[in-house]
């Protein structure tokens, strides 16, 4: 029986299911390589961890501060304590990650509510808002404490800096923190053409999740707090949400090697520009309609469910909404022009028979 990596998957096989799917860009393999020699301190008093912080201050302003951690439901939990009382709740879009791809991990793991707010396209808004943010002073009601957003958001769409400073601005007035999931941070800025503190420190942000995994990293995230008078013993809360990583340096390499230079905006823009190539051959196709506009690295489409059936056995991608034949395609770093164009020829052979 064969033992080496090889025989279990076919490098040659590729998915538009999830940028998840992808493998780790080679610059941060190196940058791991790097990082794995010799010894260094634990628990995050490693050369590259404080090496990191200069980096961000960079992206994010000289107040920022990072606290990196193992995955982004870990950073968004982790967040989200430190930003609330146990009496309080945060409102987010109804499709945010939070509310449905995070398995209860808010309300089991912090003890948070959530108040859900439906969206059209994803995105709220001051007067969305308001739809749960009132009773602060009802003791039968859980305190709206938190507005989350998430740039990009989970429909694929993309808040303009003057939206979430609006939203911060709101939020604020009411005496609420702003925290921002950031998994796909950039590919909202790559498709903003704007550096990430133009819609995040400087708009008002006072916390966001920064995802490294879905554009290149092998594993890890960040918390970083852009306000730090907004957050509460965030090392403490880290370290009880099980996010304390002994070889934090293997995280904040990692990171490093995103955010130094610029294979952060190189691997969104590939991705992105992948996803505008899928969309504009998927309009060609009779049948088929675009559901939401693509601003960044997702398509979100709607065909006939057994079409779908069909070409999910020749590239893997994942219903959205299964009843309305509702489905998701998404690009990564490492997503090629052939892999599209396979992916559309495929496509094409299925709607004609």
């Amino acid at each position: 029986m064969r033992t080496d990596a090889r025989a279990h998957h076919d490098p040659a096989v590729r998915g538009f299911a999830s940028d998840n799917y992808a493998g780790a860009h080679p610059e941060v393999l190196a940058a791991l390589t790097l990082a794995n020699g010799g010894h260094q301190i634990a628990y995050g008093e490693d050369d590259y961890t404080d090496h990191l912080q200069r980096v961000m201050h960079s992206h994010f302003g000289a107040g920022a501060q990072a606290f990196p951690v193992f995955n982004g439901t870990g950073a968004n939990v982790t967040a989200l304590q430190a930003l609330t009382d146990r009496w309080g709740a945060v409102v987010c879009a109804e499709s945010a990650h939070i509310n449905v791809d995070e398995g209860g991990a808010p309300e089991r793991m912090a003890g948070l509510k959530l108040l859900t707010v439906a969206t059209p396209d994803g995105k709220l808004t001051p007067e969305l808002i308001d739809r749960q943010a009132w009773g602060w002073e009802d003791e039968h009601r859980a305190m709206p404490q938190v507005v989350s957003i998430t740039q990009n958001t989970e429909l694929g769409t993309v808040y303009t800096p003057d939206e979430i400073k609006a939203i911060c601005d709101h939020a604020h007035e009411r005496g609420m923190k702003v925290h921002l999931d950031g998994a796909r941070i950039s590919n909202a800025a790559a498709s903003l053409d704007v550096p990430m503190r133009t819609f995040t420190s400087v708009a008002g942000v006072d916390v966001l999740s920064f995802g490294g995994t879905k554009n290149g990293m092998l594993f890890g995230e960040a918390i970083v707090v852009l306000n730090p008078d907004a957050v509460r013993q965030m090392n403490h809360i880290r370290k009880m949400s099980m996010q304390l990583a002994s070889k934090m340096r293997f995280v904040s390499v990692q990171l490093e090697a995103l955010l130094a230079k610029d294979l952060w905006l190189r691997n969104a823009r590939h991705s992105n520009a992948m996803a505008q190539r899928l969309a504009e051959g998927v309009r060609q196709v009779d049948g088929v309609e675009i559901l939401h506009e693509v601003q960044a690295n997702a398509v979100f489409a709607r065909l006939p469910h057994d079409v779908s059936e069909r070409l999910q056995k020749r590239y893997r991608f994942y219903f959205w909404d299964e009843n309305a034949g509702d489905v998701r395609w998404m690009c990564s770093f490492d997503t090629t022009e052939d892999d599209v164009d396979g992916f559309l020829i495929a496509l094409k052979e299925e709607m004609a028979r």
